[in-house]
């Protein structure tokens, strides 16, 4: 078995894969966890009750579960459970109303607010008496970085090998093997999984699939807050709002490591190979960050701390893609995770292990098929 890109999914697939014995080599461009990516900048939040799409709700409890199960293995620290507050305009947003429906449908547990109530409860948070929100307390935040690093562990452990540094450069593929081109050589199996991030927008073709993705550039920055506000340790909340602005996000500062904000519906389009990766690199990287933070949590709009930048790889309607090859059942596919994919990463890789091995899985990814009439649409429009 062969899994290229051995990033958030590629990672956690790998491991599935080698504990059950499966002979499996991981190759990636880089040397996970790494910068070049989508995982890096140390947390991601998982939310259960979820503004895309109740269909996703199934599918994120698996991941928690796996999370746990994660964390019970290593001795790296998995996952925090911070809470998850989602609010905006009470009958304007889609986004919250969605959450809150998700929720319902779910019988998930979650608190009910609006303006007076969000603001009492968490005074780090100014928003409007016409606001509502939602909060679910059993989601929280993944520690990204280390989450990789402890799939990675645990597949060598089982076997695996991870081929750092090696960047694919072609695809040869029959219904009963596939090959791999490198730099460092050529390499052989019965089964390939491929989940290269952003560069699935570049290398897909050369496997005959035409998926349409762009890659967009992502800043996040971390603030100088009050911490008896906006500390982990006060029980502050991750987040998501929606605003007239767009769908901001952020984390708790944890250990004093300031605020995490950013601004999920805005970034630059680009090239994954040519993307600049340095915070600031753009005037908008810090402001929009602050005109969120000026408006919605000012104890929180302290000298910036640091930056990062990472990518969102989109598809046209923002949901996955997770599925079999058209033409080759030897061959899964997971792409376009659309920058709301990483929560998922260890489902997702229970998921693939699954269908490159047996050709199904016990998960509904009906949402995610590569051939849905969206794909369909937007790929004939060139």
């Amino acid at each position: 078995m062969i899994v290229v890109g051995a990033g958030s999914m590629g990672m956690a697939a790998g491991y599935f894969l080698s504990k059950q014995g499966i002979k499996t080599l991981l190759v990636d461009a880089f040397d996970p966890p790494h910068t070049k990516g989508s995982h890096h900048g140390e947390t991601r939040i998982i939310r259960h009750a979820y503004g895309e799409g109740r269909e996703y709700v199934p599918f994120a409890l698996r991941g928690q579960e796996l999370w746990y199960e994660l964390e019970k293995k290593t001795h790296h620290k998995i996952f925090t459970q911070t809470g998850v507050l989602v609010y905006g305009p009470k009958g304007e947003s889609d986004f919250v109303a969605e959450t809150m429906e998700a929720a319902k449908v779910h019988s998930l547990t979650v608190d009910l607010l609006e303006g007076e109530g969000l603001n009492e409860r968490w005074p780090g948070i100014t928003v409007p008496d016409n606001f509502n929100a939602i909060y679910e307390p059993n989601s929280g935040v993944l520690f990204s970085e280390n989450c990789i690093r402890a799939y990675r562990e645990l597949a060598e452990a089982n076997g695996a090998q991870v081929l750092t540094n090696t960047a694919v450069e072609d695809f040869e593929v029959t219904e009963d093997l596939v090959t791999i081109h490198t730099a460092k050589g050529s390499y052989t199996a019965e089964k390939l999984i491929v989940s290269m991030g952003a560069w699935n927008s570049k290398l897909l073709s050369k496997l005959g699939v035409t998926i349409p993705l762009q890659p967009y550039r992502q800043a996040v920055g971390f603030f100088e807050a009050d911490e008896s506000l906006y500390s982990s340790n006060v029980d502050f909340p991750a987040f998501m709002v929606d605003t007239t602005n767009g769908i901001y996000y952020g984390f708790p500062s944890f250990g004093g490591c300031g605020l995490k904000v950013g601004y999920h519906t805005f970034g630059q389009a680009g090239d994954p190979d040519t993307i600049n990766r340095e915070f600031g690199a753009f005037s908008e990287d810090e402001a929009n960050l602050r005109k969120f933070l000026a408006e919605y949590m000012p104890g929180a709009n302290g000298k910036l701390i640091k930056g990062s930048v990472c990518i969102y790889t989109k598809t046209p309607d923002e949901h996955f893609v997770i599925d079999l090859h058209p033409e080759y059942s030897n061959v899964a596919i997971a792409a376009g995770f659309s920058g709301h994919g990483f929560k998922f990463s260890s489902v997702v890789g229970e998921t693939l292990s699954q269908l490159v091995t047996t050709g199904k899985t016990e998960h509904d990814i009906s949402i995610f098929s590569i051939n849905r009439p969206a794909l369909r649409e937007a790929a004939s429009r060139g």
